[in-house]
């Protein structure tokens, strides 16, 4: 089998499961899609990965996406196609879809009275509508912030030398950049890490640390083009990341960066230990 065969099974295998985990818990409403897999044409359903507690102590749900194409990129506006009900439509969530799995895009905070009520994410897509439930069922607890067996922790991002880091799942708009239609806008990260071992590959040493930049949102018609969204961190430079992103029309964008370590993006599956943060870029 081919690694890519193998994170499609993971990440479709990681879907059915929560499904069957959560009949019953009133969490979910309708069947996850398990028709054939295909370029395009298929749906786009939220992928509910948990709930953890913030450092500030407040409880959020962890959310991403499971784009069941494997060329189709989607760009659904929030509204009646892509919207977060009650209190919605709009929470945060991504317009821009990626082929296949996006792991924790965006985080939704939750007031200290939210007990047992649901929020459900609603994605149309292709005609196919889904709408998946999200509550704060105890079976559904994250540890994002640092991974237990291995007391493994997320890597540390932040866009100035001299800035605020950020780690683990993605809380507000981290920080933001300028710049003009057509023009390579800077995009410079710097990250590092704890240099935990991993057990599970001895020998190793520190963990190899990568950046990556994802679009969350995006105009519609609009074309973001990164010089290279997998930039090299310079461990010299103080872990030092930089590219350079254009942008086809004026408007509001919202980029991801994503730090991970070995455990790579989503953790596994196990939601640690990997960091996104979300930057707007205004573009005039």
């Amino acid at each position: 089998m081919h690694a890519t065969d193998t994170l499609v099974t993971r990440a479709g295998m990681a879907l059915l499961v929560a499904g069957c985990a959560l009949v019953g818990t009133g969490l979910v409403s309708a069947q996850l899609p398990l028709d054939a897999i295909k370029e395009s044409g298929q749906s786009v359903t939220a992928a509910y990965e948990g709930w953890y507690v913030t450092p500030d102590k407040k409880k959020a749900l962890l959310i991403g996406y499971w784009n069941r194409n494997t060329k189709q990129t989607l760009d659904i506006p929030v509204g009646p196609n892509n919207r977060i009900e009650p209190g919605g439509p709009d929470m945060g969530q991504p317009t821009h879809f990626d082929p296949r799995r996006g792991w924790g895009t965006f985080s939704v905070v939750l007031p200290d009275d939210f007990g047992d009520k649901k929020l459900t994410w609603t994605l149309v897509a292709n005609g196919k509508t889904e709408t998946i439930p999200m509550g704060l069922h105890p079976d559904y607890v994250i540890e994002p912030y640092r991974e237990v067996g291995m007391g493994n922790t997320p890597p540390l991002l932040k866009f100035d030398a001299a800035g605020k880091t950020f780690t683990g799942p993605p809380i507000g708009i981290a920080h933001e950049f300028t710049g003009s239609v057509g023009q390579a806008v800077p995009l410079t990260a710097w990250a590092t890490d704890d240099g935990v071992e991993d057990p599970r590959f001895p020998g190793r040493g520190n963990k190899p640390l990568n950046v990556r930049w994802i679009v969350h949102r995006q105009p519609v018609g609009a074309e973001v083009k990164f010089d290279n969204d997998r930039p090299k961190v310079d461990k010299d430079k103080g872990g030092e990341a930089r590219a350079t992103a254009s942008f086809s029309m004026p408007g509001e964008y919202i980029l991801r960066s994503q730090g991970t370590d070995l455990s790579g993006e989503g953790g596994g599956g196990f939601q640690c230990c990997w960091t996104s943060a979300l930057v707007k870029v205004t573009v005039k």
